[in-house]
């Protein structure tokens, strides 16, 4: 028996951020119609306390692949230079069961995350939109600069906020280089969130936005809370905005940016127009009007983990890239 190893190099030769966003359109699509299979995830505490540990398995029908990421999430590694995010994703052999491929999981889970938004900003943003906010500096803050660049590469504007803005500076300095758009650095949350686009990828658990600064016709991108009792918007924020999912379950179990609202009273669960995969298969409604604002709140689903692992494995056998071992 063989097994392919896919380093998070291998996966990001592999699988540009454009194609990821394809890909995860069929991916949203796929889960919309029925096609793929996922129990909830189980999210446990460390004993410590520390962090926490995700177990997400799924099955597709087409393509006909199974699999489960297997991740750990540690708020204080960046501090220390690390991905927050660890983990693995190993893809199974649909006919056989036998394991095939073992993946890096952070880059998995970076890429794909980024590329949902991406596919969000692609079928909602305003054509027009030139300018893109970001809220947070890390992994996921550098990743959604390609992602909504990628959805919208007419964008001229990129502004950056932290809540250290020494370390805003050098990020956006730093992709300034990297991506040569024009990305600086803003003093306040309120600066990054006055743009046609709008990205959420902090770790907070408490709003970093507010829903009044949002100018008519935006669009935000949600990606940083994934605990019911945590959210990076204000309640006037989702109020404002025409609301779409990933997944309506998840939503309903984890996304603190929705249910506290919904406990206030103020926001109601059939007020969420539908999920990305419905919107992306002409199933419910996109944007309607100029000045509508648009919401998508990220959560992250295993199909999106697996259809991107597919593409990168599929990629890797006809290069034969990464690392194959018998065991």
């Amino acid at each position: 028996m063989t097994l392919r190893i896919l380093t998070a190099g291998d996966v990001r030769a592999l699988l540009p951020m454009a194609d990821c966003i394809d890909v995860m359109r069929d991916a949203m699509v796929a889960l919309a119609q029925g096609q793929v299979a996922m129990p909830p995830r189980v999210i446990a505490p460390l004993a410590d306390g520390r962090g926490l540990m995700a177990t997400m398995p799924g099955s597709s029908r087409a393509p006909a692949v199974d699999g489960a990421k297997l991740v750990t999430l540690m708020p204080d590694n960046p501090a220390a230079g690390r991905a927050a995010v660890q983990g693995v994703v190993v893809l199974f052999d649909h006919a056989t069961g036998a394991p095939m491929a073992l993946l890096d999981g952070a880059e998995i889970t970076a890429l794909r995350t980024a590329a949902v938004s991406g596919l969000a900003t692609r079928l909602l943003a305003r054509p027009d939109a030139r300018s893109h906010g970001i809220l947070g500096t890390g992994v996921q803050a550098r990743m959604h600069i390609d992602a909504i660049h990628a959805a919208r590469p007419l964008l001229t504007e990129v502004r950056v906020w932290g809540r250290d803005h020494a370390r805003t500076m050098a990020f956006a300095a730093q992709e300034s280089t990297r991506t040569r758009l024009a990305v600086r650095a803003v003093p306040s949350a309120q600066a990054a969130a006055e743009c046609d686009i709008v990205s959420t990828t902090t770790g907070a658990a408490l709003p970093v936005l507010e829903g009044h600064w949002l100018h008519a016709g935006a669009h935000v991108n949600l990606v940083g809370a994934h605990r019911p009792a945590e959210r990076e918007a204000d309640t006037t924020t989702i109020t404002r905005a025409s609301v779409y999912v990933d997944l309506m379950e998840s939503a309903m179990n984890e996304a603190g940016d929705l249910l506290l609202p919904i406990a206030e009273g103020a926001f109601a669960r059939d007020r969420i127009v539908g999920e990305l995969g419905q919107l992306a298969a002409g199933q419910i409604p996109g944007r309607t009007s100029a000045a509508q604002i648009t919401l998508f709140k990220s959560l992250g689903v295993v199909a999106q983990d697996l259809f991107a692992a597919w593409a990168v494995l599929q990629r890797a056998v006809e290069s034969d890239a990464g690392t194959v071992v018998n065991f």
